[in-house]
């Protein structure tokens, strides 16, 4: 009786495609992570939103309020988040604060959502 030889399985070999670029650094993920993470909730989108199409891209705290159907503090409370991450600067006046974006940080979340998505190149070409 003759033994037929082994056979493996033929394996594929991985051949990841090389680099363009650096992917984020662990600094640089985590600052954005907190950007994108204070933009998931519909409400503080909006605000940011209703702020960048104001003339200069500044809204007083007592105009963000029209359409939004929530009180004054909880409003105030999304405009601290989004100021906490980056995303807003304030300013008191008198007896109001006024909110503007911070355009760096709209730059930087663009810019990796069109590297990411590969974008970039089209844009670029």
């Amino acid at each position: 009786m003759s033994k037929s030889p082994l056979r493996l399985p033929s394996v594929e070999v991985c051949s990841a495609a090389p680099r363009v670029r650096e992917p984020l650094s662990a600094d640089a993920a985590a600052e954005l992570a907190m950007m994108f993470k204070a933009l998931s909730d519909p409400v503080r989108l909006r605000l940011l939103s209703s702020i960048a199409s104001r003339s200069g891209q500044e809204a007083c705290v007592c105009d963000l309020s029209e359409g939004i159907e929530l009180t004054q503090p909880t409003i105030s409370h999304h405009l601290k988040v989004l100021r906490e991450a980056g995303l807003l600067t304030s300013e008191r006046r008198a007896s109001w604060v006024h909110y503007r974006v911070v355009p760096e940080a709209l730059q930087q979340l663009s810019s990796v959502l069109l590297v990411e998505s590969g974008a970039a190149s089209e844009v670029s070409a």
